[in-house]
């Protein structure tokens, strides 16, 4: 978990506000392969993963359950 927490900090304030509130929420409650799949998602380009996330371009078939699970997740606000 700290391997991913870390990797969870990003560039990009916008991706940090996605993905570390994803991995503390609802990581714990994916399927042993879509943990994979998370995993595998943040060793991705922070800009290949901005456009995933707004639409800009096309969402590999392999993350697109596990992002559109990252997206649909509603946070309390502080």
């Amino acid at each position: 978990m700290n391997r991913l927490r870390w990797l969870c900090r990003r560039g990009m304030l916008e991706l940090d506000s996605w993905l570390a509130p994803f991995l503390e929420t609802r990581y714990a409650d994916l399927a042993p392969e879509l943990q994979g799949v998370f995993a595998r998602l943040l060793d991705q380009d922070d800009l290949a993963l901005f456009d995933w996330f707004t639409g800009a371009s096309e969402l590999p078939d392999e993350f697109r359950f596990v992002v559109a699970a990252i997206k649909s997740t509603r946070y309390p606000r502080s």
